[in-house]
């Protein structure tokens, strides 16, 4: 029976997998060990937050469209004493475009989607035009648009209503750093603190985000999960884009609305990609050479933009195929890892948290089985194809 689990990592997975233990299971003891309370450097809140269905891998459709079920219901899910709060949740869809050269994969993608009940359109170039008469289609030769469930809100709200939900509930979050984990075994028996706290475990859960490799080698395990910064610019523009989605050109830069601005980004070139760049500096160039005359090109009113502010954040980004891990690593026997999200963290985190509490409570997934991203897959090298990754 378990009794005790320490949970390093307080971000959207860490707090998701203790508000659901704590719901499922009051009697469990749950500890958060969380170094940053203000989540100033943490992906859930730098992030560009948002949420879709427009996945290839029926897993992260399914996961996904928990996530937005949930985020529809976060006032009556994460009240705590008749406060209710609220994300800001906007669904107004996400519009994946294709070229010819994408096309068949894009309607491959959409049959999936569909018959997994998500509510996507398939869009010719007349019908996008039609939809978004500031899009320019000339080189385009479809487009899947998420008429409902897909958008964005806002991810530090979230983050902020499960820790303090989490907490109303009865899990302990601990401002420190974890700094080791004792082992007996195959098993790990405490976590070590940077303030000279041990704190015994039945469970330990890497939920570390992007410093979850520091965690994983303090039991000896190699995890391909690392620290890739990316940049979101917030840009001003005189184009009046009327119901603008968040928008996904085939070169995989994109934008979406943040009131009345925008906010865009893409990630840099796989060969200009480096682990652990600081996150107080900002790929400039990346904008300047690729970022602004992708999206002129896609929306001409584009050609005129003002970057307002910018910033960076980290993706945990898991270099062997950009999905995430999840799950018991065979060589330790209580340590589950959740990590290697790629960017979808938020989407993917109440799933996550909903799945974790099931494996730790009864031995198994109950709702939502996700042993497909277990360590297996990693540990054999066999790698899943999500084709739509951005």
């Amino acid at each position: 029976m378990t009794s005790s689990v320490v949970i390093a990592g307080g971000g959207v997975i860490g707090s998701s997998v203790a508000y659901f233990l704590r719901a499922s299971d009051p009697t469990v003891q749950v500890t958060v060990i969380e170094r940053d309370p203000t989540y100033a450097r943490s992906s859930s809140a730098l992030s560009a937050a948002s949420i879709r269905q427009q996945f290839s891998t029926p897993l992260s459709v399914r996961m996904s469209l928990f996530g937005i079920e949930f985020l529809r219901s976060i006032g009556e899910r994460l009240e705590v004493n008749g406060e209710r709060p609220s994300i800001d949740l906007h669904e107004g869809g996400y519009l994946f475009l294709a070229t010819a050269a994408g096309v068949a994969t894009l309607g491959e993608n959409h049959a999936l989607q569909r018959a997994l009940g998500a509510d996507i359109s398939l869009l010719d170039p007349a019908q996008l035009r039609a939809r978004f008469p500031w899009l320019n289609t000339d080189d385009l030769a479809a487009g899947t648009f998420g008429e409902s469930g897909e958008g964005w809100f806002d991810g530090y709200g979230l983050v902020r209503a499960l820790r303090r939900k989490a907490q109303s509930l009865g899990a302990r979050y601990v401002t420190t750093e974890v700094v080791g984990i004792e082992r007996e075994g195959r098993r790990a028996t405490a976590v070590r603190a940077a303030n000279g706290e041990t704190y015994a475990c039945d469970v330990v859960v890497n939920a570390a985000g992007a410093w979850s490799r520091a965690i994983a080698a303090m039991l000896g395990i190699d995890i391909p999960v690392y620290a890739r910064r990316r940049s979101i610019f917030n840009v001003s523009s005189p184009a009046k884009l009327e119901r603008a989605p968040l928008l996904i050109d085939p070169t995989g830069v994109y934008f979406r609305p943040e009131g009345r601005t925008y906010i865009c980004g893409t990630s840099p070139a796989a060969d200009n990609d480096p682990d652990d760049l600081p996150l107080d500096e900002v790929d400039h160039a990346l904008f300047d050479d690729v970022i602004w005359p992708t999206l002129a090109h896609r929306v001409p009113g584009f050609e005129a933009l003002r970057v307002e502010r910018c910033w960076s954040g980290y993706y945990e980004y898991n270099v062997l195929d950009q999905n995430a891990i999840i799950g018991y690593h065979p060589d330790v026997e209580n340590c589950i890892f959740a990590n290697g999200f790629s960017g979808h963290g938020l989407q993917q985190g109440p799933a996550t948290g909903r799945g974790v509490s099931e494996l730790i409570l009864r031995g198994r997934y109950e709702t939502l089985d996700l042993s497909p991203l277990d360590w297996t897959r990693v540990l054999e090298g066999r790698p899943i194809v999500e084709k739509n990754v951005v």
